[in-house]
């Protein structure tokens, strides 16, 4: 093998040592994976604009939105076969603004009756990931191939996406199915992709430097970025569709969950009756899905996602406010800046701590 003509997985993989000895190593998880590429993905990427990527090679932007390739096969798989049933439930963000907690949180809702939230020895929260039981449409549908058709599961399908709004799949935007938006304020957002893109870049690359990081998240160069267009597209559609598009805030999700549980089972068209209101249903749901249950399980402390992710990675701290750890008055300046350049005029706000 040359390495230096070696797709980035395959170099991964092999360790030279000083004499020369090539010793083959566990294949790299398949997140990094790029030699598998379907021939259009392949033939689609020289043609776009490339950015150096934050945890693959190099981020590809597509539709207006940032990608690294395999990302990019994922939704041109989604966008060519998915169809929507008007009973569909999308929860969408971008990366790091809650995904993890938002999944468990409608998962319990929608399967309170299958599966009630006091009953822990049963519940499948307990033994599973978040992401195994919602799992990304795009992903897990049309590239993880041992998932079973997609068209086999019982209605409603509960399903995720970080695709922006533009890009959704057109049975999408045509049916009835419902989408819940869940998006945080952008320096936390930030935060805490930059923490999880250095825990996921291979070793031997080093992490990216806060400073780079974040010119490349304010110039839009993020996973799924811009930041900003992704969430100013869901918010607009919320307003011209409120029965079909719900937005919610993680700051305001964190401080009165309770409220936003109710919010979100009334949205979904299973709201909570008077009596497991008053039976506590709600306080359970949210004591289920806290941070510190879930990220105390056992499968979230040592399992592991079929991509060859980590449980673990997806719960780092879950706070409001973090972002004061790290940025300077001038990062904060101009976050603020690009915040109110975007979605000033939109009446889409975010609290900052």
């Amino acid at each position: 093998m040359t390495l230096s003509k070696a797709p980035i997985s395959s170099v991964i993989s092999y360790f030279m040592l000083t004499s020369g000895q090539v010793i083959p190593l566990p294949p790299a998880p398949k997140y990094l994976q790029e030699d598998d590429l379907t021939l259009e993905c392949r033939q689609l990427l020289p043609s776009l604009p490339r950015e150096p990527g934050w945890i693959a090679s190099s981020l590809y932007q597509y539709q207006g939105f940032w990608y690294a390739s395999r990302q990019l096969q994922e939704v041109l798989e989604c966008q060519q076969h998915f169809q929507a049933r008007d009973s569909d439930v999308l929860l969408v963000t971008t990366p790091k603004s809650g995904t993890t907690w938002l999944k468990a949180i409608v998962f319990a809702i929608v399967n309170r009756e299958a599966f009630p939230p006091a009953a822990a020895e049963h519940h499948p929260l307990l033994v599973n990931n978040p992401h195994d039981l919602v799992p990304f449409l795009e992903r897990k549908f049309y590239v993880d191939k041992n998932v079973p058709d997609l068209a086999s599961l019982a209605s409603p399908r509960l399903l995720s996406t970080h695709l922006p709004n533009s890009s959704l799949p057109e049975s999408v935007k045509s049916s009835a199915c419902k989408l819940v938006y869940l998006c945080r304020n952008p320096m936390d957002t930030f935060v805490s992709l930059w923490h999880f893109t250095n825990e996921l870049r291979p070793k031997n690359l080093g992490d990216h430097s806060l400073e780079d990081s974040f010119d490349r998240f304010c110039r839009g160069a993020s996973l799924c970025g811009p930041f900003w267009d992704h969430v100013l597209g869901y918010w607009e559609e919320s307003l011209e569709k409120p029965q079909k598009v719900l937005v919610l805030t993680y700051e305001e999700m964190k401080e009165n969950p309770n409220l936003y549980v109710r919010k979100l089972a009334e949205f979904l068209g299973c709201p909570f009756s008077q009596e497991e209101d008053a039976s506590g249903l709600v306080d359970e749901v949210v004591k289920l899905c806290s941070f510190g249950n879930l990220s105390n399980l056992e499968v979230n402390k040592n399992g592991k996602l079929s991509s060859g992710v980590e449980n673990r990675v997806f719960f780092r701290r879950g706070e409001v406010g973090d972002w004061k750890n790290l940025l300077t008055a001038e990062m904060l300046d101009t976050m603020e800046k690009i915040s109110e350049e975007k979605l000033g005029k939109s009446g889409m706000k975010f609290r900052v701590s």
